[in-house]
């Protein structure tokens, strides 16, 4: 599913998460979930971890947000940003966009909606889980999981049921995982109880030893936490393992089979972290045997299955920073029936005016060499570092041939192709905020339409720019910039001549103390513009190398238009 942005409607703020004491699982368990719940909210990670999931989940759920609410959602955090992108750029998805997706709008857009959703939410929980005494025991109940999810995928025919297979793949340990980062005290007193000393049985199962040390079992612990991130109904049933043999009929689409789906899954995924590789594969094949009639699929289409999600995680785990080390189990299940390695860590991807018009505000003048120009007491240079390409240059030439393919391929779409360039901006540039203005028809004044960075829905609001002069009134540095349709830099914003040229609703809610402007002109009349900001003084101080490829994000902008008729 890929849906439209929508240029007119800013990205809602979604509620916080659950609070915990509104989860009910049932008699006798909310008072241990809620002191459960208690605790690893105590945890500087949980909290951030629930709010992730929460946000993230209600943009996919809701019938009015778009691929640009998740996009920007996804942007808010750098690291989750590199490795989605990394993610998109491995060889399983690369025939996809045809390698290079160098945004994470285009991403949205080849991907899916929901397939970009699916990857937010492993990465998220990737992230929500780092560090700590056991990150080796962590990284290998989290790859088991992401191999589960993708196995689920690989085994669903049709699009909508294959991401939500996924989810309930990925969430079906989530109770187990979560003891072991946010309980590890429980969890290894779980661990001895359900796996014995060495030379002895186990006294229960785990479910039974978890119930006795937390007061529940893991997959109501799991069934909890699901709820109190928002995450639906079907979903949450589809964390509940089923219970007794396998049916000896197909199901249909549905919680029901999402259950034994997710449930296989996993047992795959841990059946492929045995040490014991020959019994290993005659557990694989009488699981695939179990359900194969369940699945209307045959024992060897799951065992196929299983190896193309083994080969596929094996691309991402590297993608994602995850380094595996050779005997462990991760490593066992990520080279299981091939004795290839997983593959290495990917480089780091590249994390005209008119002739009339009034003239610029004192303080303010166009720099020849392409309308530039920057407060006069600020002194920027503009020349160029010596040395290799900088890392801003190489984004912005990885989004200007992100926007280039979208413009001369069939995925072409106006909106998608303008928040690539306002994303490409944001991060290259490290932006505290970037603004597309559009021109309104009845007011004739240009007014905030989308943007990306910190507080952008109050921000959009505020922009209200002028197209005509107003006789009487002086006219203001953005109606300037725009009537005269040049580029223009204000590397001190505080200055005081710049400042007295400032208008009235550029206040405290808006200001910056550097930012750029860029008219999008057609036929010498301004009909747009990109406001972009930093956060200190000189912030936006660039050679002009990248000034250049600043300027040619622009134009594309304006070729957007052009082609859009």
């Amino acid at each position: 599913m890929v849906l439209s942005a929508r240029m007119s409607e800013p990205v809602a703020h979604p509620p916080a998460p659950m609070p915990h004491h509104e989860v009910s699982l049932g008699d006798g368990e909310p008072s241990a979930l809620e002191l459960l719940l208690h605790r690893m909210h105590a945890s500087s990670d949980f909290p951030s971890l629930s709010r992730a999931v929460t946000r993230i989940q209600r943009i996919a759920a809701s019938d009015t947000e778009s691929l640009a609410s998740l996009a920007g959602e996804i942007l808010k955090d750098v690291s989750l940003t590199q490795k989605l992108l990394r993610m998109v750029n491995t060889v399983h998805y690369s025939r996809t966009g045809g390698g290079g997706i160098s945004t994470v709008s285009r991403a949205v857009a080849l991907v899916g909606f929901a397939g970009i959703r699916n990857m937010a939410l492993s990465l998220v929980l990737l992230e929500g889980m780092q560090d700590k005494a056991q990150a080796g025991r962590l990284r290998e109940e989290f790859v088991r999981s992401l191999l589960a999810a993708q196995l689920a995928g690989e085994l669903t025919p049709g699009d909508t049921d294959a991401e939500e297979a996924y989810l309930a793949a990925l969430f079906h340990n989530l109770g187990h995982l979560l003891t072991e980062f946010y309980l590890p005290e429980e969890a290894a007193a779980i661990r001895q109880l359900s796996q014995g000393v060495a030379g002895q049985p186990p006294e229960m199962s785990s479910e039974a030893a978890a119930r006795q040390v937390l007061g529940l079992g893991l997959e109501a612990l799991g069934v909890g936490v699901a709820k109190s991130w928002g995450l639906p109904d079907s979903l949450r049933s589809a964390l509940r393992r089923p219970v007794g043999a396998a049916p000896t009929r197909a199901l249909p689409r549905g919680a029901e089979r999402h259950r034994w789906l997710a449930a296989l899954a996993n047992d795959v995924a841990l059946t492929m972290q045995l040490k014991d590789t020959a019994a290993a594969r005659q557990q694989l094949r009488r699981l695939a045997e179990q359900h194969a009639r369940v699945l209307n699929v045959s024992a060897a289409e799951i065992c196929a299955a299983a190896e193309q999600a083994r080969h596929t995680v094996a691309q991402l785990a590297p993608a994602i920073g995850l380094v595996v080390q050779p005997g462990t189990a991760t490593h066992r299940l990520l080279t299981f029936g091939s004795p290839a390695e997983p593959a290495q860590l990917p480089s780091d991807l590249p994390a005209s005016g008119a002739a009339d018009g009034p003239g610029l505000p004192d303080g303010v003048s166009a720099a020849a060499s392409g309308g530039v120009s920057a407060g006069a007491s600020a002194g920027a240079s503009m020349a160029a570092p010596e040395g290799a390409t900088s890392a801003a240059a190489e984004m912005l030439a990885a989004g200007i041939q992100d926007v280039m393919n979208t413009l001369s391929s069939d995925e072409f779409q106006l909106n998608a192709v303008l928040r690539m360039i306002l994303e490409t901006l944001l991060r290259a540039l490290h932006l505290k905020r970037v603004v597309f203005c559009l021109r309104d028809p009845r007011s004739q004044h240009i007014t905030g339409r989308f943007g990306l960075g910190d507080d952008i829905d109050t921000v959009l609001r505020k922009f209200d720019i002028a197209t005509r002069p107003v006789a009487g009134t002086a006219i203001d540095l953005f109606s300037a910039v725009c009537l005269k349709a040049v580029d223009t830099l204000i590397a001190d914003a505080t200055d005081a001549p710049i400042r007295q040229r400032l208008p009235a609703w550029y206040g405290p809610d808006v200001a910056s103390p550097s930012f750029l402007l860029l008219p999008l002109a057609m036929k010498g009349a301004t009909f747009g513009l990109i406001y972009a900001d930093a956060d200190r003084v000189g912030g936006l101080a660039l050679p002009e190398r990248e000034m250049a490829q600043v300027r040619t994000l622009r134009n594309q902008a304006v070729m957007a238009f052009r082609q859009a008729g």
